[in-house]
């Protein structure tokens, strides 16, 4: 299973990270951001559709509402709403290979980190991790990636929340509502707290790879 996991994931970016800070000057902070758009690029044939599967189920919402009105009986209700899927095209469970395969991903990166903060050398030369007022191999001493990157997550997250769970003005009622709500702020205050803690350097593939998120959700609503 190791060996898999290496050949699919831990090897290819750690020779992709190593070229690309040869060829970008030896900046590691750039081969990082490089790094990030060519991954999100590469996976782009399976975000995309996934997004789109979920852009349609908030469209369908309204539809979905109504057929809870209407069927009280559970199973009767699930037939209903995978019919309703069906004529528009939606799969519920689209979204989560996409996601699963970034979460791989940030896994590698890390064990990446850690060799180069272990090592500290690429073919015998010592790596230079300085990028801007960061050392990549060291949480950011002034925080200020960190809340970067939760700012940015809130962007994110507002610009995937419906539109009826912002203006819903019957939160006590309705518990998927709450907790949506509830995600929005939850999930950009997770990234800043764990931002804190890991070294910097994925903390900038992380703000990287939402800026790139933000980018995908505007050119899908386009």
């Amino acid at each position: 299973m190791s060996e898999i996991w290496n050949f699919l994931f831990y090897r290819p970016i750690l020779n992709s990270l190593v070229f690309l800070y040869k060829t970008l000057g030896s900046n590691f902070g750039l081969a990082i951001v490089t790094l990030t758009f060519a991954i999100r690029a590469a996976l782009i044939p399976l975000i995309l559709p996934a997004l789109r599967s979920a852009r349609t189920l908030r469209d369908i919402q309204p539809e979905i509402d109504g057929l809870k009105k209407k069927h009280k009986d559970k199973k009767k209700l699930q037939e209903e709403q995978l019919k309703l899927y069906k004529k528009h095209g939606v799969n519920p469970a689209a979204g989560c290979l996409p996601y699963f395969l970034q979460f791989l991903v940030l896994i590698a990166l890390y064990r990446v980190f850690m060799h180069f903060i272990q090592t500290g050398m690429i073919d015998d030369t010592q790596v230079k991790m300085n990028f801007l007022w960061l050392n990549l191999a060291q949480p950011d001493p002034y925080y200020v990636l960190p809340i970067l990157a939760g700012l940015v997550q809130l962007v994110l997250a507002l610009k995937m929340t419906p539109k009826q769970v912002k203006k819903s003005e019957k939160d006590s009622e309705d518990m998927a509502v709450v907790m949506q709500k509830q995600m929005i702020f939850m999930m950009p205050l997770m990234t800043v707290l764990i931002g804190l803690k890991l070294p910097s350097g994925l903390a900038l593939y992380w703000l990287t790879t939402t800026f790139f998120s933000i980018f995908q959700q505007h050119f899908l609503a386009k």
